[in-house]
């Protein structure tokens, strides 16, 4: 999830072009998951978990695939952080599991629990939506959420050509999300928009949630 700090301020994979040729995923599915490299020769695959709990990844049943296919977890363990060792139905040998690495998995946002804190937000339930600034002016509109360490920040496609700008999600710079009407109103620095951002990191559309703090 995004977490909103009061004063200073779970993610998809970048998928390689071309990794998902002809299955186009449905709007409501958010990604949770993508398959990894074989383990071992039964079957079993290393997989990256979006979720809060790595091994929640295996409550939700059946995953939808970037081929379109239908996966369910039959067994998983953990390795290190948020890398498991699953074994999924229909993926009986290891060339099967050759088959599917780099594939994407992801379920219905509906399938996700309920946000437990008026401060979090997944991450999926934020792109999409058109920042204002505090004139009423509509600046743009989230693509994706970045985080190079210091806190979760907006990566925002402005209402004009040119890069993407970063806005940091804290309550200073973001006040207000009003998810029903699908708009975040924020107050952005003087100089929002004027620098390039950094060339390091990835948009991230996680199942995970990100919260802030209470001021």
């Amino acid at each position: 999830m995004a977490r909103r700090p009061a004063d200073h301020v779970s993610r998809t994979p970048a998928a390689k072009a071309g990794a998902e040729p002809r299955f186009v995923r449905p709007a409501d599915h958010v990604v949770i998951a993508v398959v990894g490299a074989p383990h071992g020769l039964r079957g079993e695959v290393r997989v990256k978990s979006y979720t809060e709990d790595p091994m929640a990844v295996g409550d939700y049943g059946p995953l939808l695939g970037a081929d379109g296919k239908s996966y369910r977890i039959k067994a998983l363990r953990p390795v290190k952080d948020d890398i498991i060792i699953a074994r999924l139905d229909s993926v009986a040998d290891r060339t099967a599991a050759e088959a599917i690495t780099n594939l994407i998995l992801s379920v219905a946002r509906g399938q996700l629990p309920p946000v437990e804190d008026d401060d979090e937000f997944y991450h999926a339930d934020l792109v999409g939506l058109s920042v204002m600034d505090e004139t009423g002016a509509t600046i743009g509109q989230v693509v994706g959420l970045m985080n190079f360490g210091a806190g979760d920040m907006l990566d925002i496609k402005l209402n004009r050509p040119g890069p993407t700008a970063l806005l940091p999600f804290t309550k200073a710079f973001v006040p207000t999300i009003d998810l029903a009407q699908k708009v975040i109103h924020a107050r952005p620095p003087a100089d929002f928009g004027v620098d390039t951002p950094p060339p390091a990191g990835q948009s991230e559309g996680k199942p995970k949630q990100s919260g802030r703090d209470k001021a």
